[in-house]
């Protein structure tokens, strides 16, 4: 029996892929051989020799170790995409929200209760909630990944002009956007020519503050930004200024901080994007389909610190090494095995940065001091057999 812990609440419908013959899945199980997780905070906790392997059932992974995880061969999986068109219908309400004070007008509104002639009132008073129309406009997309592409592509439906840059957009990626989205060659052609931008790329080192004055400082004058990625993407500070001064004419948000909170100018939403039912099952689903096909059968997708690795099962027993990305391994790998004995029926290698995975199927039993030798090659991370 496999012990899967659940750090939140994880949708029904996805826990129930988990075979009950298999699986002891909960929120109070001990000894977890993997943990699924939506938000919960893990940078303090301690894992466990036997944790395989952890399970985000969404697409940010910034409350995972990843780094520690890599060292102790714990493989992280996300769930790309099956949030996806969740956080598009979102950024479509923030296209709408930054062209038009609607939030505004519904307060203001709010502020009319007991007043005599109420139609007259709203009538005198409508004129400075007035906005903009998207249509025509143009909209510059960064990160064109499962969401941004969706996003890039409504906006085309909706009449605008579209611009699109990500300098590692995946082939698959690719054949999913319209074919007038119009690509963009860099960042700074975004901001020079796009009446909205909508960010779409993770929290990383090289795109903290990547929206701040400087950057700011090359749109258009009156520039609406939307940001539904993540807080650490936008300059907290300049953005405010940016505001004051009407550079930026709107700034909507779904990641509300102190410093943006009752800023005029900002919509800040609590943090909605994936929150909607379709959007948790759909997560679910997939983490649970993610960590099954791992723990039985050692493939590997959509992990974020190990290569994705798929192959069909043959022979007697499966090998399962997570390792280093250097050279020699994988020949003192298949030496070991040889030298026991056994068959190597099939395999396969990948990397990805400075982690790889091999899986060797064989034929015949894989011994003790097999497994032993194994793990002592200097490099190796953890070795599974299947």
């Amino acid at each position: 029996m496999k012990n899967i812990l659940c750090l939140n609440k994880i949708a029904a419908v996805g826990t129930d892929k988990l075979d009950k013959a298999v699986y002891n899945v909960g929120t109070d199980v001990a000894d977890p051989d993997a943990i699924m997780v939506r938000s919960a905070a893990m940078h303090d906790m301690e894992f466990d020799k036997k944790l395989l392997a952890i399970a985000r059932a969404g697409a940010g992974v910034n409350n995972i170790p990843i780094d520690r995880c890599s060292k102790e061969g714990i493989v992280v999986f996300n769930t790309p995409g099956a949030n996806a068109n969740g956080v598009k219908e979102l950024a479509v309400c923030a296209l709408m929200l930054a062209s038009r004070n609607v939030i505004g007008g519904i307060k203001w509104v709010d502020t009319l209760i007991g007043t005599e002639g109420v139609a007259k009132a709203v009538e005198a008073g409508k004129s400075k909630f007035a906005g903009v129309e998207v249509l025509g406009k143009t909209l510059g997309v960064i990160g064109l990944g499962a969401i941004g592409g969706m996003v890039a592509n409504t906006a085309v439906h909706l009449g605008m002009s579209v611009l699109g840059c990500d300098p590692y957009l995946s082939v698959d990626a690719a054949w999913n956007i319209n074919h007038r989205v119009n690509k963009a060659a860099s960042f700074e052609e975004i901001f020079k020519n796009a009446d909205y931008i909508s960010l779409h790329v993770p929290a990383t080192p090289s795109t903290k503050n990547m929206i701040n004055a400087e950057t700011i400082a090359t749109m258009k004058d009156g520039v609406r930004i939307i940001n539904l990625s993540r807080a650490d993407l936008v300059n907290a500070a300049d953005m405010k200024a940016a505001l004051a001064s009407g550079k930026v004419a709107a700034y909507v948000t779904d990641f509300p901080t102190d410093d943006m909170i009752g800023v005029e100018g900002a919509v800040t939403i609590p943090h909605l994007g994936a929150s909607t039912a379709e959007s948790e099952d759909n997560c679910a689903v997939m983490a649970a389909i993610e960590l099954d096909d791992y723990i039985r059968c050692g493939n590997i997708k959509n992990s974020v610190n190990f290569p994705n690795v798929s192959m069909a099962m043959s022979g007697d027993k499966r090998v399962c090494v997570l390792h280093a990305n250097v050279p020699t391994i994988l020949s003192q790998i298949t030496t070991i095995l040889s030298d026991t004995g056994v068959n190597i029926e099939n395999m396969t290698n990948k990397s990805k940065g400075d982690n790889a995975y091999t899986v060797v199927d064989v034929t015949g039993g894989v011994a003790e001091d097999t497994v032993s030798k194994l793990s002592a090659v200097e490099g190796v991370l953890r070795v599974r057999v299947i």
